[in-house]
């Protein structure tokens, strides 16, 4: 196991100084964010990134994200140059040594949740969802917490059109299109693909969701079997469906998962949730039984320790603070050396 931190570049106002005190911290996640979507990354961008994690001391093998155009969801005749353009990505990555390229597969929205501050009775503030406040929401004049400059409304509404003939069995095709297209990439590199699951995993305004469970991990090992197509087991996005068995899939997959983003739930009736501090006994997620499926599914990949609170005074980017994340780095890191000594 590598423990890793999301890093947001030069305009992150955490810095690699601070993520580098976090102990046991072997690198960052991070990607180059002023190269429009479906783009190249040039080398000399992706260069400048390593060299400052270098200089931190810290390693850049996990990239997230390289974002997937709408084209290639859609399935649009332009879809193959895009996936060239995807695949020359990979080869550039690869030269810098990235080992790891976390992305989604998610239609226009990549997460969805109501509040980015809701209050919890100690204080701190966290990112949550409730679904009957979302459901209130006009589809053709969205306004989204976190959303509402990613997309004019002329663009929204285009896009939201032309996912209405996208059926979920279309949209999973156009996946592995997609990953048949990049996977010569990633067999000459050695880097592995890691898919988000849809956060959460329900459909939203009629957009199809498509990586929710075990099924579709199922589904999809078994429409591309190569080794390089894997997962991002990300806990919150996973735990908030109901249904899914988190320490079986940790388990069953871990040959699978390249990279965990372990994070916590707090559940508030049938589907709305809270995002709450790393420990299990601060949720509804079994964190410690995840990490120990983990373990003895002989997982060896990387994790990040995922959304945090704001929390001792913080007003960092909603989940993405220093202070909490780092405690939830420290109880990770001990969960896995724990469990790692006495399960020998």
């Amino acid at each position: 196991m590598k423990m890793t931190f999301r890093w947001y570049g030069e305009k992150d106002s955490i810095s690699l100084e601070y993520i580098k005190q976090i102990p046991n911290m072997s690198g960052v996640v991070t990607a180059v964010y002023d190269t429009p979507v479906g783009e190249v990354w040039a080398p000399e961008k992706i260069a400048k990134l390593k060299e400052l994690c270098d200089k931190a001391g810290l390693e850049m093998e996990v990239i997230e994200s390289v974002p997937v155009h709408e084209d290639i969801k859609l399935g649009k005749p332009t879809r193959d140059k895009y996936i060239a353009n995807y695949a020359q990505t990979i080869r550039n990555l690869g030269k810098f040594g990235v080992k790891c390229i976390c992305y989604n597969f998610m239609p226009v929205f990549d997460w969805l949740r109501t509040e980015l501050k809701h209050k919890n009775a100690d204080g701190s503030t966290c990112l949550s969802y409730c679904h009957e406040q979302l459901m209130k929401l006009d589809p053709h004049n969205l306004h989204l917490p976190g959303w509402d400059e990613s997309y004019s409304s002329e663009q929204l509404n285009g896009l939201l059109g032309e996912y209405s003939s996208i059926s979920h069995e279309q949209l999973f095709e156009n996946l592995v299109y997609f990953l048949n297209g990049i996977m010569p990439a990633c067999d000459e590199t050695g880097i592995n693909m890691a898919i988000h699951p849809d956060d959460p995993p329900w459909d939203m305004f009629g957009l199809p969701r498509i990586i929710t469970g075990a099924d579709s991990y199922d589904k999809m090992i078994a429409a591309v079997p190569d080794k390089h197509n894997g997962f991002t087991f990300c806990t919150g996005s996973l735990g908030a469906g109901r249904k899914n068995d988190l320490p079986a899939m940790a388990k069953k997959y871990a040959d699978r998962i390249f990279f965990a983003h372990i994070r916590q739930l707090k559940y508030e009736g049938d589907v709305d949730f809270a995002e709450a501090g790393h420990l299990t006994s601060a949720g509804s997620l079994d964190i410690s039984g995840i990490v120990k499926a983990l373990v003895d599914g002989g997982f060896d990949g990387y994790v990040r320790p995922d959304h945090g609170r704001n929390i001792w005074g913080e007003d960092g980017k909603p989940g993405y603070g220093l202070y909490d994340r780092a405690l939830g780095a420290a109880y990770l890191n001990g969960l896995f050396e724990a469990i790692e000594k006495y399960s020998k």
